[in-house]
């Protein structure tokens, strides 16, 4: 009798002749997520096993596989050659000591000796002789034990489904350069793309010295949470305080959000053709702040040339948002208390519908090829 772990997948089994392209991408991904912990992958009939993994490494192993994007469920399993007491023996150690239950079994052997009604009736019979606390309850049961008959003499007995992280493997569908701040909202953002299978880089703008170390360091710890979804990112930090400093200086200051984020979007761009990014990803949500009205958007996006703009969370809601930040681990970083580089020099009435004419306007105030220039020369990578 030996321990494994199954994993299901979630959509690959509709993906046709490109499927296979997709199950090795996903096989990738996985032992990439275990890297350093001893095991071994193995693909069985639509579903993969880990086996050969130290009993004490099972709780890392599961958390490291809930990040993992694709996987639909996951079970802790007893793998046994499929012979009727050692599966017993095996549903025995899945079984409750109490309380109502009932066995599934699922026959995917036509050669076994007994159907999976047959299996089941006879597998729970003898729980019950065995087990005096015991009771069936075959509609509403407390626990359920669900063996599985495979085709090459073994079968798997287990108790539950853990939930996957579901999607898409990471890498499937292109890469992305995710705008990320020390918020709620961006680390959420690049999440949801990366659920469906696009691979992420991330760029930080930060105003050093108007803030300080620990807000860099606070995006760090994001980008690396993040980075475990993703399948590990790089993290491309830029320094845009003279760019602040010269719009404050020349410019009306009502239009110092809309005029940043005009630059953040042409220095993304840059940076995502540099690192082969296909699409610029950012955390904005429709009317939430001041500069994400469709009209602010819509100044940010003119400056962009080639590539399209993604805005996963633009019809959620604050509390909507919260709560995914809260599940996939980031909340308790981004309420840290450190400030952006968006809350320097933040006006107290900023524009929040701006004309295309106004803006342009106060940008020719700027030299913004030169701005962007020394922006790019501080650029820092962060490998993850």
């Amino acid at each position: 009798m030996e321990k494994v772990i199954i994993i299901r997948y979630c959509e690959l089994y509709l993906k046709g002749k490109n499927r296979g392209y997709f199950e090795r991408l996903f096989a990738v991904n996985i032992e990439r997520s275990l890297k350093g912990i001893r095991h071994e992958l193995r693909r069985k009939s639509g579903r993969y096993l880990i086996e050969g993994f130290e009993e004490d490494d099972v709780d890392r192993i599961l958390s490291k596989l809930c990040k993992v994007f694709g996987i639909h469920t996951l079970s802790v399993a007893y793998k046994v050659s499929s012979d009727f007491d050692n599966i017993y023996a095996a549903a025995r150690l899945v079984a409750p000591l109490c309380g109502t239950f009932k066995v599934e079994t699922h026959r995917a052997d036509k050669s076994f000796p007994m159907n999976s009604m047959q299996l089941s009736a006879a597998i729970g019979g003898r729980l019950l002789d065995d087990v005096k606390s015991l009771s069936v309850d075959v509609h509403s049961p407390e626990h359920v034990v669900n063996i599985d008959v495979r085709e090459d003499g073994t079968s798997l007995v287990f108790g539950s489904f853990i939930k996957g992280a579901g999607g898409m493997p990471v890498g499937s569908a292109g890469k992305g350069l995710l705008l990320i701040s020390g918020g709620i909202d961006s680390p959420v953002a690049g999440h949801m793309i990366a659920k469906r299978g696009m691979s992420l880089d991330c760029v930080h703008f930060h105003s050093y010295p108007y803030t300080n170390m620990q807000a860099k360091e606070k995006v760090i710890d994001l980008a690396k949470i993040l980075s475990e979804y993703a399948c590990g990112m790089n993290l491309h930090v830029i320094k845009v305080t003279h760019i602040q400093e010269e719009i404050h200086k020349k410019c009306n200051g009502e239009y110092m959000v809309t005029l940043l984020r005009r630059f953040m979007m042409r220095i993304a761009e840059k940076i995502a053709e540099s690192c082969g990014a296909q699409c610029i990803i950012t955390g904005e949500s429709l009317g939430q702040v001041a500069s994400q009205t469709i009209e602010g958007m819509t100044s940010s996006n003119a400056v962009i040339e080639r590539l399209p703009v993604l805005r996963p969370l633009c019809g959620f809601d604050k509390n909507e948002i919260i709560e995914r930040s809260k599940d996939i681990g980031t909340y308790d970083i981004s309420i840290l208390p450190y400030e952006d580089c968006c809350t320097v020099f933040l006006p107290k009435h900023p524009v929040t519908r701006p004309k295309m004419e106004d803006v342009l306007s106060e940008e020719a105030k700027l030299d913004v090829q030169a701005l962007v220039a020394e922006a790019l020369s501080t650029l820092e990578i962060i490998k993850f």
